[in-house]
């Protein structure tokens, strides 16, 4: 039993080693890439860029009025108690016409910025890290998960579903960087980078629309 350990043991020690420097050589080859593209265009820094943040957008509110339009997919849990939009951005009837209605929203917006990357890249890992051993079948339901997984704080089923778009994004983000370097933890981190400049957008966007109420 002792020799069956050992034996186990140096077996298990003999993978990790393995997937260890094949990590270390696939971040060598990125790293060698990138110093490459780097020599090409003249700059330092340079990364390809993937579908534009102010293109996909668009297509999520598209597809979210559309879905939202169909009876049942308006219903989300924070619409049932009667408010409006989600219990973080959205509104009541008892915040309604004063000041709470723009406070709340930006108190959680300056909480919230700083961790946008953190968040991001704890979701791609959810759902997409390892996208590159899926099925075709069980990438578009992890895109679908992504989207509905939002419904938990009170986005309507229809606008959880839209997101979706915008989880198809990460994934082709994902899989374009695993092609360019078979390395799961750099395709995780340029999906992340995608998924915190789209949830930056939306922050944005959120921001100078609460600042308008609170102006007007």
């Amino acid at each position: 039993v002792g020799t069956a350990t050992i034996t186990d043991t140096r077996e298990a020690q003999a993978r990790f080693d393995l997937a260890t420097a094949q990590e270390i050589a696939a971040e060598n080859d990125l790293r060698s890439k990138r110093i490459a593209l780097d020599t090409l265009v003249g700059r330092q820094g340079v990364a390809p860029k993937p579908l534009r943040v102010p293109v996909v957008l668009p297509a999520v509110v598209l597809t979210a009025s559309v879905l939202m339009s169909i009876p049942g997919l308006d219903w989300g849990w924070w619409s049932m108690l009667g408010g409006e939009g989600t219990p973080v951005f959205g509104s009541s009837s008892t915040t309604t016409g004063t000041a709470w209605e723009w406070i709340i929203p930006l108190a959680f917006i300056t909480m919230l910025v700083p961790a946008l990357p953190l968040f991001a890249h704890a979701e791609e890992r959810i759902f997409r890290a390892g996208a590159e051993q899926w099925s075709p079948l069980r990438r578009t339901w992890k895109v679908v998960q992504f989207g509905m997984a939002h419904a938990l704080i009170g986005i309507p089923l229809g606008a959880a579903l839209a997101l979706s778009v915008g989880g198809a994004y990460f994934m082709a983000v994902y899989l374009r960087a695993w092609q360019r370097v078979p390395s799961r933890r750099a395709a995780t981190i340029e999906s992340a980078r995608a998924h915190t400049a789209y949830n930056a957008f939306i922050v944005a966007l959120v921001m100078v629309l609460t600042l308008s109420i609170a102006l007007a």
